[in-house]
């Protein structure tokens, strides 16, 4: 009796270690882990989970609204505990905001707002005043009535919407003329491609404004093909491949986001939320712009 009594106490000591051990599942759902920003953002917050004691569980939507959904629902059965969130849309993100509401698990936004639904806290830089930040660059480097194009990103994304409306704070104030403004959704290829048809029709294109440094770096590569390595491009993210065109004077400037700085962010935000703290609505993260 007393050796089934100690088997017992061992096993019931065993049970309460495994429970201490146990860590609470945040998840992580990303627009796209195609693109250099959102993977920084993805090591960001996983460097602080680990540092937190959390296990984080990151899904890809692979800029598919409905893929973003999916991955939203499957979370849901997961005995996940809060999610962190990267709209693909911030109109479409909704529902899956909306799913995780009604399964009781706080919503946390990072880098693009969502339209509805309830989220306890957003993260992000503040993108309007990074778009006025670029056309003040231009401005400074060209003076007033430059000839500018102008690169957005994916459209119904807040990153694209506020970065456009600063941008055009700084056009207006110069007086710049917007030959044209195309999206190129946020990607390189896509860049290069619309930056190639878009030289055609305006040959005397001063400056580029592309809203982030895959849009950017494309443009620059069309341009150098056409001999026009002179135009000023300015991207916006401050990625690794960005700062090393920059430091190659081949890209005039970046506004450079710390999107690490964001993914870590977002896990200590998780982590207050999760303890019963109070958090902020919006969590700002600084932006600088860098030029060689």
């Amino acid at each position: 009796m007393k050796m089934k009594l100690t088997v017992l106490a061992v096993l019931l000591g065993m049970t309460v270690s495994a429970n201490a051990l146990a860590k609470d599942t945040i998840a992580l759902v990303v627009s796209t882990l195609n693109n250099p920003f959102f993977v920084s953002l993805k090591d960001g917050a996983q460097k602080e989970a680990d540092k937190l004691g959390y296990n984080l569980v990151v899904l890809d939507s692979q800029n598919n609204p409905a893929k973003e959904l999916a991955n939203v629902q499957d979370l849901t059965v997961r005995g996940t505990k809060l999610l962190l969130i990267n709209p693909t849309d911030s109109d479409a993100v909704g529902n899956a905001v909306k799913m995780a509401n009604q399964a009781n698990i706080p919503v946390i936004t990072l880098d693009r707002v969502a339209s509805q639904g309830k989220v306890v806290s957003h993260v992000a830089s503040d993108n309007r005043f990074g778009g006025k930040m670029a056309g003040d660059y231009i401005a400074k480097k060209l003076g007033d009535n430059a000839k500018i194009i102008e690169l957005s990103g994916i459209a119904g994304t807040s990153a694209a919407r506020e970065r456009g409306e600063g941008f055009k704070m700084a056009a207006d104030a110069h007086k710049f003329v917007v030959l044209a403004s195309q999206p190129a959704d946020f990607d390189r290829t896509k860049g290069l491609n619309v930056m190639q048809n878009l030289l055609t029709a305006h040959p005397d294109v001063q400056a580029v404004f592309a809203q982030n440094d895959e849009m950017a770096l494309g443009a620059m590569r069309a341009l150098q093909t056409a001999g026009k390595s002179d135009v000023v491009v300015v991207g916006f993210d401050g990625t690794a491949d960005g700062m090393k065109a920059v430091e190659g004077g081949k890209l005039a400037a970046t506004v450079a986001q710390q999107p690490e700085q964001i993914g870590v962010i977002g896990v200590d935000t998780a982590d207050k939320v999760l303890k019963g703290q109070k958090v902020q609505a919006i969590n700002p993260v600084d932006l600088k712009l860098v030029a060689k």
